[in-house]
């Protein structure tokens, strides 16, 4: 019965190490995005479609009962797979991102999704100033290092790519949401920069989960607070 990591942008499978180490546990699979720190599949546009059909047969791919967890827009996928196919996970916790038709993306994904604006950002986000933008986000430098030392070409084409493909994702998904099954755990980091925590607490309302939101952390809780969300995750699985 695996634990099934799905990470958001712009990380790979890595930013879930500091929270694997501190489980009890170590039956677990840390899926890693096509493109992200990993090559593109022949064929794979990266859209948000695809990239939950994706998910779908990765997981499909994985013995069951899964623990599905993910974050950002590891939970974007994960709540629309749920809401497509809730059989594929045992357990389900996620946060960090909201499927909501009233919310305004941050100012980040704005440029990416404009035309032009977000190509010239990507041109001008390197390596280290992604690295200074994480720290600057409360992501611990080491960890901050280590997920830009992974940013290439290929994953600033499948940001843009992705983000473009979800201008009205909530619009698009939200309905849906009510599919997801209940018993889930949403988490959010209290002082998210990109996504209030009410965000997350309608989230919960909606899927009939329970809301964890998590004092005084951004939006990394896996990185800001690996023993916290160890301790949260561990208690739901028992459960």
């Amino acid at each position: 019965m695996p634990a099934v990591f799905v990470h958001g942008v712009p990380d790979t499978h890595r930013v879930w190490n500091p929270l694997l180490a501190s489980l009890s546990r170590k039956d677990v699979v840390t899926l890693s995005l096509p493109g992200f720190g990993s090559p593109l599949p022949e064929g794979f546009t990266p859209v948000k479609e695809q990239y939950v059909d994706w998910l779908i047969a990765q997981l499909e791919a994985i013995p069951q009962p899964i623990d599905l967890v993910a974050h950002d827009w590891g939970a974007l996928l994960a709540y629309r797979t749920l809401s497509l196919r809730p059989n594929l996970a045992r357990t389900w916790a996620a946060g960090g991102a909201p499927l909501d038709s009233t919310y305004k993306w941050h100012a980040a994904a704005s440029r990416w999704q404009t035309p032009e604006v977000g190509e010239r950002v990507m041109e001008a986000t390197t390596p280290d100033a992604m690295r200074q933008g994480l720290i600057a986000a409360a992501v611990p430098a080491s960890d901050a290092a280590e997920t830009a030392a992974h940013l290439d070409a290929t994953m600033k084409a499948c940001i843009l790519s992705l983000y473009r493909s979800a201008i009205h994702v909530g619009n698009e998904w939200e309905a849906d949401l009510t599919n997801v099954p209940p018993g889930g755990l949403v988490l959010w980091g209290e002082k998210d920069p990109y996504a209030a925590a009410e965000f997350g607490a309608r989230l919960a309302h909606r899927t009939r989960a329970t809301f964890c939101s998590i004092s005084g952390c951004g939006h990394w809780w896996q990185l800001e607070r690996p023993r916290e969300v160890a301790a949260l995750l561990e208690s739901l699985w028992k459960s």
